[in-house]
C-alpha cells in the first residue's frame, strides 16, 4: 500500500477549515478494491492489488470506524519486489480524529511495524519509543485519506494547497494536497467525472520524492479513489479502482463502463 507524505510550512490551529470536518462521504460496510499496474518497459502489467474496508467498533468506550488497508504484489512478481502491507486506523465516528494507528509493512525486504495511540485531550501520540506532543487535528496515514474525502473541493480553485498535520515514525509532518480541478478520467473500470489533486511525496523505498503523484477521486458524494498515477524509483505505476461494495451514495460520477 502507498504511503503518501505531504509537506507544508503553514501552522494549523483547531480553528482552521480542515479541522472540524464531519463525515458525509463514507459509512460502515464500504469496500473498495484496486489493481496495481506496473510499467518498466513501456507495457503495463497487472502487478498487485490493494483493498480498503470500513467497519464500526468500539475503542476506549467510543464508537469508531475501523479502517483496514492492505496491499500486495502478485506472487509471480515477488522475486522482483515483494510487497505485503497492512495499515489500520481507528477514527472517531463524529470528529474523524484517529485514536489508534497500526502499520505493518514489508516492501522489498524493508520491514516496519508501528503502533500509535492518540490522546487528543492531552495532544499526545504514544508509541513504543515514547510520548510525543502533537498539534490539534493530527492525522495518521490512513485517517488523513478518509478525512480528505470529506473536503468540499468546490470551495477551492485549481492550484490551492489544503494543509493538515500527520504523525508518522515519531515525527510530525506539515502536509498538503494541491487541488488541480475537475476533469474526466478514463480508467480500466470506466469513464468518470473526477476531482484531481497532487500530494507532495517524500522519497521512500518505492516512490520518488516531489509533487509527482496524481490522484483522481470520484466527483460525487463518495469521493472514492479512481486512479493513482506516479513514477517510481524504477518504472512507473498506475492504480485503478476495479470494484466496490456498499458505497454511501450511488456512483453518479460514472459516465460509461469501459
Amino acid at each position: 500500500m502507498v504511503i503518501v507524505l505531504f509537506s507544508f510550512t503553514a501552522r494549523l490551529t483547531a480553528g482552521d477549515d480542515f479541522c472540524g470536518i464531519r463525515n458525509n462521504s463514507f459509512h460502515a460496510g464500504e469496500r473498495v478494491s484496486l489493481i496495481v499496474f506496473y510499467n518498466a518497459l513501456g507495457l503495463y502489467v497487472n502487478a498487485g492489488t490493494a483493498n480498503i474496508g470500513v467497519t464500526t467498533e468500539r475503542l476506549f468506550n467510543k464508537p469508531v470506524y475501523h479502517i483496514v488497508g492492505t496491499g500486495a504484489t502478485n506472487s509471480k512478481y515477488d522475486w522482483i519486489f515483494k510487497v505485503r502491507d497492512r495499515y489500520e486506523t481507528y477514527i472517531d465516528t463524529v470528529t474523524l480524529n484517529p485514536y489508534k494507528f497500526i502499520r505493518n509493512v514489508d516492501e522489498g525486504g524493508y520491514k516496519k511495524y508501528e503502533n500509535i495511540t492518540f490522546n487528543h485531550a492531552a495532544n499526545t501520540a504514544i508509541t513504543t519509543q515514547g510520548v510525543y506532543k502533537v498539534p490539534n487535528c493530527i492525522q495518521d496515514v490512513v485517517s488523513s485519506v478518509f478525512y480528505a474525502r470529506n473536503i468540499d473541493f468546490n470551495r477551492y480553485k485549481p492550484g490551492d494547497k489544503i494543509p493538515f498535520y500527520m504523525f508518522l515514525d515519531n515525527e510530525i509532518y506539515n502536509m498538503y494536497i494541491r487541488y488541480e480541478g475537475k476533469q474526466t478520467v478514463k480508467t480500466q473500470y470506466g469513464k468518470f467525472h473526477a476531482i484531481k489533486f497532487k500530494p507532495l511525496l517524500l522519497k521512500g523505498t518505492i516512490f520518488e520524492g516531489g509533487e509527482r503523484m496524481t490522484v483522481y477521486v470520484s466527483d460525487d458524494g463518495n469521493k472514492i479513489p479512481l486512479r493513482i498515477e506516479s513514477p517510481l524509483l524504477v518504472g512507473s505505476v498506475k492504480v485503478d479502482m476495479m470494484s466496490y461494495d456498499n458505497l454511501r451514495y450511488p456512483l453518479s460520477s460514472l459516465i460509461s463502463f469501459r
